[in-house]
């Protein structure tokens, strides 16, 4: 995936976020790309678009995002991944939500995990400075073993934290949990960084992002790091 590719991604999602903002939602599209030169040649793109829409009644959300990367010219890295939830306030701060979630990653131990969730969410804090989310309940995951015919399926236990606080007038600090529990595997991702508004429209955006399974294949990693810098076009 070179950068001519990229920029007609980029180009691509200028239409949906025109569309959404008519529809009343909000949003942000972020791209990112490092690459390394000398003994080792590598390249590594990471991409996310975001939307949003949330009144006195209802709360919605999509994700989608990606990752690709390559180690002197080999791929060593790609990974997908959807996120959609949807949330009915039966109270002040109290809603009930349903959610589901699909990622596939060709270089885990497993190549497709898929979740769907409901539950309880709080909203602790929501203030012009700082927010505070919680979710928990129930859910059901479908995972398959990278490269051979087996599958784990199995109830789980769903939890999810959004973080963000107001530093100054241009920098936010955010940090978002999830954890995904279950008897054969608990998938945790933590992602914590800082977002640094530049326009009314562009931000930089510096994050630090922690993933572990508690079951993985002898040649895998439990835990993979990841620090990424990308510029955010919010909407």
């Amino acid at each position: 995936m070179r950068l001519p590719v990229l920029a007609a991604l980029a180009c691509a999602l200028v239409p949906l976020s025109a569309s959404a903002v008519e529809e009343g939602w909000s949003g942000s599209g972020e791209l990112g790309l490092a690459i390394s030169k000398g003994s080792t040649d590598s390249e590594t793109v990471v991409g996310k678009f975001k939307l949003a829409r949330e009144d006195d009644t209802w709360k919605h959300a999509v994700l989608a995002s990606f990752l690709y990367g390559t180690s002197d010219g080999l791929e060593n890295a790609r990974r997908y991944e959807l996120f959609g939830s949807s949330g009915y306030r039966f109270a002040e701060r109290h809603y009930v939500f349903g959610s589901g979630r699909t990622e596939r990653d060709h270089f885990s131990s497993d190549e497709y995990q898929t979740t769907i969730a409901g539950g309880y969410g709080f909203e602790a804090l929501m203030s012009e400075e700082t927010k505070l989310v919680f979710e928990i309940g129930p859910g059901y995951r479908w995972s398959k073993e990278q490269d051979v015919r087996v599958h784990n399926n199995e109830a789980i236990a769903r939890g999810f934290m959004d973080f963000s606080h107001q530093l100054t007038e241009t920098t936010r600090l955010f940090d978002t949990l999830l954890i995904e529990s279950g008897g054969d595997n608990t998938f945790v991702r933590n992602e914590f960084g800082v977002q640094v508004r530049m326009t009314d429209a562009l931000a930089l955006k510096a994050g630090f992002e922690i993933r572990h399974n508690t079951d993985v294949s002898d040649d895998r990693r439990r835990t993979d790091r990841l620090t990424t810098v990308n510029v955010v076009y919010g909407f």
